[in-house]
C-alpha cells in the first residue's frame, strides 16, 4: 500500500495530556467494528456500488473513448459543474500540474478547465477568451437538474449561437447525467438531447461527492492522459483489508475513523488535514466537501478545515498552536526530499543560512512537515501522520478511497446517513425561488 497512517501522535499514550485517551480510541474502534459490520452488509447486497467501483473494470473503455473524442482538434475542454461533480475530476487533474501555482500556466494542450462556481464575472470573461470553435465542453449533473450547471450550459449555448456555431453543439459537448426516468424530466437532457448531444450515463447510485472513481472524475483525468485503472487499482488496494475481512484495527480507514470518531466524542469539533503537496491541494478542497456534506447532521459532525504546507504555517499555526485545543490535525507529507533545485553552498552562506547549502528544497519541505507535526504533538494537539513516498495515479486512488471509507464509518459510528444532504437541499429550493421572484 502506498499510504502509510501512523496514528501514535494522537494518543495520549504518545503525546501526553491534550491526546485521546486508549480507552476511548478503543471504545470508538468498537463502533466502527460494528460500522464495517455494516458495510460488509452494503457490499454483499449491493446497496453501496461505490464498494463496487475499484473493482470494476467493464466501463473504462466508454470513459477512454470519450476523452479521445473530448481531446481531438481540440484546444481546451471545459467541464461544467459544482460541487462533488468538480472536486474529485480536480483532484485527480493536479497530476497533471491543473490550478498548481505557477505550473498550471504550462500545461499541455488541451488545456483543461472546470468551471465550478457560478461567478458570472469569471463566467463571462472565460466565455470571451476561449476560443469557442476548438472547445469542448461537458456538462455534468447528477440528477440533471443543478441550477448552475444549467445556467453554465444555457450560458454556453448561447455563446455558440452568437459566434455561428449552433449548429455544431453535438461536434462540442458531451452530457453526464442519470438516465432518463420513465415519465420523469431531467433539464440537463432536455437541454442538450434535442442538440444532438451524446451522454454518458452517471452511475445512478454513487451520489456526487462519492463519485470520484466513476467516469465524473475518472473522465477529466482520461482527458488529461492519466492511467485510469491504476486509479482504480489503488482504490482497491486501500478496500482490500474489508474485502478480505480484517479486524477494525487492521483496516487503515477504519483507523482513521476511529480517531474521529473519538475526537468528536471528545469535544474536539474541528478537523484539521494540512498537506505538504500542491499537488493534493483540491484533494483537501474534495475532502472538506465530503467531510462536511456526510457528517454534518443531526447536531453531529466536527468542522473540516483544508490547509496547505508549508504556505499556512504562516497563516494559521500560530492559532493552531497556541489557540483552543479544539482540533484533531492530519498531517499528510510525501517523498520530496532530495528534490527539486540544489541550494549553491556560497549564496546559502550569504543568506545567513548555511546550513541550507548542499540541500535541495524538497529537504526543507520534507523537513518543515515532519516538524509541523512534532510541534503540534509537543504542544498536546493530537495529530495524525500520512505518508506517500510517490504521489501517482495509484497513490492518490487509495487515498481517495480511504478518505470516503473513513467518512463512511465515521457517519455509520456516529449514528448519521452519510449519503444524504437535506439541509444543502432547503437552500437550493429558496434560490429558485427568489429567483423567480426577481
Amino acid at each position: 500500500m502506498a499510504l502509510q497512517q501512523s496514528i501514535d501522535l494522537a494518543l495520549e499514550t504518545g503525546i501526553g495530556e491534550g491526546g485521546l485517551s486508549q480507552a476511548a480510541f478503543e471504545a470508538a474502534l468498537k463502533a466502527v467494528g460494528q460500522a464495517m459490520e455494516r458495510l460488509s452488509d452494503d457490499d454483499a447486497s449491493g446497496r453501496l456500488p461505490l464498494l463496487h467501483m475499484p473493482r470494476t473494470t467493464d466501463d473504462l473503455a466508454a470513459v477512454r473513448e470519450a476523452a479521445s473524442w473530448l481531446r481531438r482538434d481540440a484546444t481546451d475542454v471545459v467541464f461544467l459543474g459544482t460541487g462533488g461533480s468538480s472536486l474529485g475530476g480536480q483532484t485527480l487533474a493536479q497530476l497533471k500540474d491543473y490550478a498548481v501555482p505557477g505550473a498550471g500556466r504550462f500545461t499541455e494542450s488541451p488545456r483543461v478547465h472546470f468551471l465550478d462556481n457560478l461567478d458570472p464575472i469569471t463566467f463571462d470573461h472565460v466565455l470571451h477568451k476561449l476560443p469557442l470553435s476548438s472547445t469542448r465542453f461537458v456538462s455534468i449533473s447528477k440528477s440533471g437538474g443543478t441550477g448552475e450547471t444549467l445556467m453554465q450550459t444555457i450560458a454556453v449555448l448561447s455563446a455558440l449561437d452568437k459566434a455561428g456555431l449552433k449548429a455544431l453543439p453535438k461536434d462540442m459537448f458531451l452530457g453526464l447525467s442519470e438516465p432518463r426516468k420513465d415519465g420523469g424530466r431531467n433539464a440537463l437532457r432536455d437541454l442538450l438531447e434535442p442538440e444532438g448531444v451524446r451522454f454518458l450515463e452517471h452511475h445512478t447510485g454513487i451520489g456526487g461527492r462519492y463519485s470520484v472513481l466513476t467516469n465524473v472524475g475518472l473522465l477529466p483525468a482520461a482527458v488529461l492522459g492519466l492511467d485510469i485503472a491504476a486509479i482504480r487499482q489503488g482504490a482497491a488496494e486501500a478496500y482490500e483489508p474489508f474485502r478480505s475481512g480484517s479486524a477494525a484495527k487492521d483496516a487503515p480507514a477504519a483507523i482513521g475513523a476511529a480517531l474521529n470518531v473519538a475526537a468528536a466524542r471528545d469535544g474536539k469539533g474541528i478537523a484539521v488535514t494540512m498537506a505538504y503537496a500542491d499537488r493534493l491541494e483540491r484533494f483537501t478542497r474534495w475532502w472538506v466537501q465530503l467531510w462536511a456534506e456526510s457528517i454534518g447532521k443531526d447536531g453531529n459532525g466536527t468542522q473540516p478545515v483544508a490547509a496547505i504546507g508549508p504556505v499556512d504555517q504562516h497563516s494559521q499555526l500560530q492559532l493552531y498552536l497556541a489557540g483552543p485545543n479544539d482540533k484533531l490535525f492530519t498531517v499528510m507529507t510525501t517523498g520530496v526530499a532530495g528534490q527539486g533545485p540544489l541550494m549553491d553552498e556560497k549564496l546559502a552562506k550569504r543568506a545567513g543560512e548555511p546550513g541550507f547549502g548542499g540541500k535541495r528544497i524538497g529537504d526543507l519541505v520534507a523537513a518543515q512537515g515532519r516538524a509541523t507535526a512534532d510541534t503540534l504533538a509537543r504542544n498536546s494537539r493530537p495529530t495524525r501522520r500520512i505518508h506517500i513516498e510517490k504521489l501517482d495515479e495509484r497513490a492518490v486512488g487509495e487515498l481517495l478511497m480511504h478518505f470516503m471509507l473513513e467518512t463512511v464509518l465515521t457517519g455509520y459510528a456516529l449514528s448519521v446517513d452519510p449519503f444524504d444532504q437535506p439541509a444543502v437541499e432547503e437552500g437550493k429550493i429558496l434560490a429558485k425561488q427568489y429567483l423567480a421572484q426577481g
